[in-house]
């Protein structure tokens, strides 16, 4: 309790007597570089240990930030930029002119939302149309990817229907919306997906998701673990370590998880030399701290499930000779405890009855949803109960009650 009103000071000072820009992170931008060019002090990174600094280097391109300036303009009082979904960088200038870094949870509101449509082109382009949200268009195409064929198996008339939630940071949608049951028909046949325990199953109880990655190395020893937001007991702040870490010798090889091509290959500030590679169906997986890179592995470059692409190594804000991991889809960091050497699985006992009961009821909603042909809200409509700066202490507050 005594952090949610700690919160809701926080971010009750961002409306009095202060201008607060928001902004898209730009392409290229490092957290070191962002401090240089806002005139503030670099102290404030090299300052930060091993953790907080590689998490500053999972800012994503394009990420709505928050700056407040004074009311004159010439300080900046607070920054807020998302590392993910869950945590953010939280920046903030004292009365002397100091300034202080911390990781603080984001501050969201959550909503569900139902429609269906007529296919008159595609799911995607339909979808988009009738939301006007891109995102939610490629989550649905991703979804069906590996258990319906779009490009022959739809006709004009054939619906969609579908039920999601979508993040609502300060009044605007935040995040990857995410799929909890949909229907496509094909040939006016209907095809069902269910999210269940962060994965996606057929009416069937069969898992539909298909992609299988490696190890990344063999011989795995996990020397730490991923997780999205944690509480430490004995530092009091906000952790994140978004991957996992594979203890391991100087010159160990690295695998390829997947196919792909690499995206990025070089330095990464405190990930040291990273390898970034881009899989079907959303995937992304890193590799950092590499001691080097094998030769021929540069920006481009198209890799096979098992190629040797680097070797483990310290570079970077390392304590000692490991890989670090990181998987993800759509942009959003996923455990890859949870996918790395998975094939396609049903469910069964009492895991499936538990499974069956909730896909009869999203079920009975999709059909009920797709007979109606109920209209969807537009992404502006869903926005339209704005939560400004000047509102959100009572937001949190309600939250926390």
């Amino acid at each position: 309790m005594i952090r949610a009103v700690w919160l809701i000071l926080i971010l009750a000072v961002m409306s009095v007597g202060s201008v607060t820009q928001r902004a898209p992170w730009p392409q290229g931008e490092s957290f070191l570089h962002f401090l240089e060019h806002n005139n503030l002090p670099q102290s404030i990174y090299w300052n930060l240990d091993k953790e907080d600094k590689e998490l500053c280097e999972e800012i994503r391109a394009g990420v709505t930030y928050y700056v407040t300036r004074d009311d004159n303009l010439t300080h900046i009082e607070q920054v807020l930029i998302p590392i993910n979904e869950e945590l953010q960088i939280h920046i903030k200038r004292d009365e002397k002119g100091n300034y202080t870094f911390e990781m603080i949870p984001i501050l969201y509101e959550e909503v569900t939302e139902s429609f269906a449509i007529s296919i008159n082109y595609s799911p995607y382009s339909d979808i988009k149309k009738a939301t006007n949200n891109g995102l939610l268009a490629k989550a649905f195409v991703d979804a069906f990817a590996n258990s319906v064929d779009f490009r022959s198996g739809l006709q004009k008339g054939d619906k969609v229907s579908l039920v999601y939630t979508e993040k609502l940071r300060l009044g605007r949608p935040f995040g990857m919306p995410v799929i909890k049951a949909a229907m496509v028909q094909t040939r006016k046949k209907p095809h069902y997906i269910f999210r269940y325990n962060g994965r996606y199953f057929d009416d069937k109880a069969r898992e539909v998701e298909s992609f299988v990655f490696r190890k990344p190395v063999n011989n795995v020893r996990v020397t730490s673990r991923f997780t999205l937001r944690r509480w430490h007991p004995v530092l009091h702040r906000y952790r994140a370590h978004l991957g996992v870490d594979l203890g391991g010798r100087t010159g160990t090889p690295v695998y390829a998880a997947a196919d792909g091509r690499v995206v990025y290959a070089g330095r990464l500030g405190g990930y040291g030399n990273v390898i970034k590679i881009r899989h079907r169906d959303g995937f992304l997986t890193l590799y950092a701290h590499l001691h080097k890179f094998r030769s021929g592995i540069r920006r481009g470059k198209y890799v096979k499930k098992g190629q040797v692409i680097g070797y483990i190594g310290s570079t970077g804000m390392s304590t000692g000779p490991h890989l670090h991991f990181g998987l993800y889809k759509n942009g959003r960091p996923m455990n890859p405890l949870g996918v790395i050497k998975i094939t396609k699985k049903r469910l069964y006992g009492k895991t499936r009855k538990e499974f069956i009961r909730y896909a009869k009821k999203m079920k009975q909603e999709l059909d009920r949803v797709a007979e109606s042909l109920q209209p969807p809200r537009r992404l502006d409509d869903i926005s339209v109960t704005k939560m400004s700066i000047e509102d959100l202490p009572q937001k949190v507050a309600n939250k926390n009650d």
